[in-house]
């Protein structure tokens, strides 16, 4: 079967996917990112990993996450339509994640927030994402914008600086007391504490959503911290959270319990803290591995630096970062151009 054709065979299947078939499907991706993806290509070489005889998802490497700040991560020749990067500091490099078909991505992320919070058209999505809006290639951004878009409320939108406007939107005016929608706070975190501290509210009725990352603003909470911090000050049950990044086409959320529900087309594991290559048995920290089906153009099996724990029913928990990452982990290509 040639490239295209192969292509073609499993973009078909992730248009619907829900979950089923998981490990079929990742490891034709595996098979198929092995013989087309020219660094991921590489790096099973490297580790003299025989492709054939790879027949269980647990079997599968990883390639580290830092990869794509190093090299151009792509599965087979195809000019980008896009790229998403990661925020950094000053003279750091950021990680890059090319992006053939962006349409896809979008699909995907509603895909993934559909089994949770229902379709992204019923909420009124308010978007405070400074941090984000305030440099280009932000993933974050286009799914925002294409809830905002998809939302049936003209009161969806973004906020940067009018914080006003959007403290104004809680007060529910009479437009949303006579449609009730649902409304979807997505934040990250410096900004909602900062309407946490200047502003008394009541917002019982919001599901507020934290992206995390304090983005060198304010000092570094604990997830725990932050969301006992907010539901304070917000009157709220709960905090939900979203995990994303540059390096993945899906998400995972969660309602406020610390633990994250995986999209259809992602799944978590541990590998262990001393060898990398190495899986670790459910619910023990380890190290969070990546299965994202929906990475089929670049890679699907990333080998992140997030430390955590992974139970039974899929759902993981994220306890922090590995100290000194980037010099961390399977580091086989680095030093070899």
């Amino acid at each position: 079967m040639s490239y295209e054709q192969a292509r073609a065979s499993i973009y078909d299947k992730l248009q619907a996917f829900n979950g089923t078939g998981f490990d079929a499907l990742a490891l034709e991706i595996f098979r198929f990112q092995a013989a087309h993806n020219l660094l991921y290509g590489r790096y099973l070489s490297l580790l003299n990993v025989d492709v054939q005889v790879v027949k269980a998802v647990e079997q599968i490497p990883f390639l580290p996450i830092q990869f794509f700040k190093n090299y151009e991560v792509k599965t087979g020749d195809w000019k980008p339509e896009t790229t998403f990067t990661s925020s950094g500091t000053t003279g750091e490099t950021t990680s890059r994640h090319h992006v053939r078909d962006l349409g896809f991505y979008k699909k995907n992320t509603v895909h993934g927030f559909r089994p949770f919070y229902g379709d992204p058209s019923e909420w009124l999505v308010l978007a405070l994402l400074p941090s984000y809006l305030e440099r280009t290639g932000s993933s974050l951004v286009v799914m925002a914008e294409h809830f905002i878009q998809l939302s049936k409320h003209p009161q969806s939108g973004f906020f940067l600086n009018n914080l006003e406007e959007l403290v104004n939107i809680f007060a529910v005016p009479p437009i949303l007391q006579s449609s009730n929608p649902r409304i979807l706070l997505l934040g990250v975190s410096f900004a909602l504490l900062d309407i946490a501290e200047h502003y008394s509210l009541d917002l019982q009725h919001v599901t507020i959503m934290e992206t995390g990352g304090m983005k060198g603003r304010r000092r570094e909470l604990t997830r725990f911290e932050l969301h006992d911090i907010l539901k304070t000050a917000l009157n709220v049950p709960a905090i939900h959270s979203e995990y994303g990044m540059t390096e993945l086409f899906s998400q995972a959320y969660s309602a406020g319990d610390g633990l994250f529900r995986p999209a259809p087309t992602l799944r978590a594991f541990t590998r262990e803290i001393t060898d990398p290559l190495t899986l670790q048995k459910t619910s023990k920290t380890g190290i969070l591995n990546l299965i994202d089906l929906a990475n089929l153009d670049t890679c699907a099996f990333i080998a992140t630096d997030d430390l955590g724990r992974v139970f039974e029913d899929g759902s993981f928990e994220v306890l922090g970062r590995v100290d000194n990452s980037d010099v961390r982990g399977c580091n086989l290509m680095v030093d070899k151009g």
